[in-house]
């Protein structure tokens, strides 16, 4: 379960990592996509730093529980805004409920006292 755990965690935190990191860097692609959501220009900086923190402490062991619940936060952000803008449901709008799925099962996965609260079985 270790390295699985760590295989679904770090393929999630790499994809998230890679899209706060975006968000620092500005190329056209993002100013377009977050323009036509709705979002101004000078939010991006600041999405970007909130994505950082929450990636770092989803990474942290000692704070990954943490990480976790603010990034199903920033996840539900990111879905009600791409509800909103009427994307398509199963690429867009639920793509951050499949995120949220890793995100939370790699860390069951890593960490006993979670799945002791959440066992799949009684």
């Amino acid at each position: 379960m270790f390295w699985a755990s760590w295989a679904v965690g770090g393929l999630v935190a790499a994809f998230l990592a890679f899209s706060a990191s975006l968000k620092f860097f500005m190329p056209d692609i993002v100013r377009e996509t977050m323009s036509g959501l709705g979002w101004p220009a000078h939010h991006d900086l600041f999405i970007g730093i909130v994505e950082t923190i929450c990636v770092v402490l989803y990474i942290v062991p000692q704070t990954a529980l943490l990480g976790a619940i603010l990034e199903t936060a920033l996840l539900g952000g990111a879905i009600a805004t791409n509800v909103r803008v009427d994307n398509p449901l199963f690429s867009h709008e639920l793509f951050g409920v499949y995120l949220g799925l890793m995100i939370w099962g790699g860390l069951w996965l890593r960490d006993p006292r979670l799945r002791a609260l959440l066992p799949l079985r009684s």
